[in-house]
């Protein structure tokens, strides 16, 4: 079975609804993990997108933060609360099993500055959720972590290394924890197929023309562990919905893999 993930902040979900619809039917990803969904749980368009043919899980959140995740297969299993104080006390994080593959979808905090307490909570989701997969997971079970992680692990993962070093999103203590965080078993996707790509998917509002200037940060990941990574085909930026009209300020990734070798398939 060829399968297709996918992860976009949509910053955004009833602003963003139109061109989010057109991509899905364009992609037709098996999971879509989506964050900054900004609605409550009352308010997210659930009809729309069982129309376009997936069942959805959502957790929201009133105008910020939330995540949400489709899939084209009914859910196996679905995790909203984890007993972790930092995971439940924001709408950021969401777990899905589906096609036999474990997908959790974290909107982890921005950070603020390294001196805001709010780069302590950032760096504490980021454990706890590490901790989390520890608990329940071993490196030999198909996973994939993905979303909007905030974290930018390499030089040639922001425009400008050396102006840029020290900020949030490219702090030395962000870096090292991603690290640490892979060496549990997970691989870095889109790194792992592309070591010497530069592509971004976030490029922020405030800077003009960032896009055209490629002034871009890589934020959102798909980290994997073996089995998966093994499994994968392809991993890329898709830069189209950036392009388009009212766009997010983060563009999707999307990774394709072949499950057969998993021996995992779609329940039915």
């Amino acid at each position: 079975m060829v399968w297709k993930a996918a992860t976009f902040n949509v910053n955004g979900i009833r602003a963003r609804l139109p061109l989010l619809l057109e991509w899905l039917q364009e992609q037709r990803p098996h999971v879509a993990c989506l964050q900054e969904i900004k609605c409550q749980d009352k308010d997210f368009p659930h009809d729309a997108f069982v129309e376009a043919g997936y069942h959805v899980v959502w957790k929201g959140q009133k105008s910020f933060n939330g995540v949400a995740v489709l899939t084209t297969d009914p859910p196996q299993e679905v995790v909203r609360e984890t007993d972790r104080e930092v995971l439940d006390g924001e709408a950021r994080f969401l777990a899905v099993k589906t096609c036999g593959v474990w997908v959790i979808n974290t909107y982890v905090p921005q950070g603020r500055s390294p001196q805001d307490p709010a780069f302590g909570y950032k760096l504490a989701f980021l454990k706890e959720t590490a901790q989390w997969i520890d608990a329940r997971f071993a490196p030999d079970v198909p996973l994939l972590w993905t979303g909007d992680i905030n974290v930018a692990p390499d030089p040639q993962d922001v425009y400008d290394p050396q102006r840029l070093d020290g900020e949030v999103g490219f702090h030395p203590e962000e870096r090292r924890l991603f690290k640490e965080i892979l060496g549990w078993g997970l691989v870095d996707l889109f790194r792992h197929l592309h070591p010497d790509e530069k592509q971004f998917t976030f490029w922020d509002y405030r800077l003009p023309r960032s896009v055209q200037r490629n002034l871009g940060w890589r934020l959102d990941h798909m980290l994997v562990t073996e089995p998966l990574a093994q499994a994968a085909r392809d991993c890329r930026v898709d830069m189209t919905p950036r392009q388009k009209p009212k766009p997010s300020d983060h563009t999707p990734l999307v990774a394709v893999f072949h499950l057969d070798a998993l021996s995992v398939s779609s329940p039915g």
